[in-house]
């Protein structure tokens, strides 16, 4: 009985995939790159420079609806990172000005910086995240260049995607969609 099955079995069966697919095909990671190309923050720059006043950094993440920029120094090498959690405890609550206050004075320096690369798993992501209780990452290629920035709220869309797109792929090979067949 199952080997008039068998042609069927042998054939390449690759599963249809949703919309918007990632880099990889199921079963693959998705990684922080799919994460920040489904960000809606792919466009903003999120650098400021060291020497700018903290006010700057606050008016930034305002404009842009942001919780977190990265710091330069007048070369472009990233120095760290500075956040709104930075300006709450170290301006607002310490009495400081954020007119008279620089950049560099609040940031966490890049000694301390975590990042991730574009083709890092996002679970790899989140366990940075967690592992160093922060909510934002720097993107930055081989060269230590930054490429964009993530966030947790990014990783939590990326991974509901891939759940989806998991449970949608499942679902058209139960009701016999999908591979040979399409999912149309």
């Amino acid at each position: 009985m199952l080997s008039r099955f068998a042609p069927l079995a042998a054939r390449s069966v690759r599963p249809v995939v949703a919309s918007r697919t990632f880099s990889g095909t199921l079963g693959e990671a998705i990684t922080a790159g799919d994460a920040a190309e489904l960000s809606g923050y792919s466009k903003i720059d999120f650098t400021i420079s060291e020497e700018a006043m903290v006010i700057d950094a606050v008016q930034k993440f305002a404009a842009f609806n942001i919780g977190c920029l990265v710091t330069t120094n007048s070369k472009g090498d990233l120095t760290g990172i500075i956040s709104e959690r930075d300006y709450i405890s170290k301006i607002a609550l310490l009495g400081r000005t954020s007119k008279d206050t620089k950049v560099k004075e609040i940031a966490t320096q890049s000694s301390k910086l975590v990042t991730v690369k574009p083709e890092d798993p996002v679970q790899m992501c989140m366990e940075k995240m967690l592992n160093s209780d922060i909510r934002h990452l720097p993107l930055v290629n081989d060269k230590g260049e930054l490429r964009g920035m993530i966030s947790i709220k990014d990783l939590v869309k990326t991974t509901i995607k891939e759940k989806e797109q998991t449970i949608k792929v499942l679902s058209d090979f139960a009701l016999g969609k999908g591979g040979v067949y399409g999912s149309e």
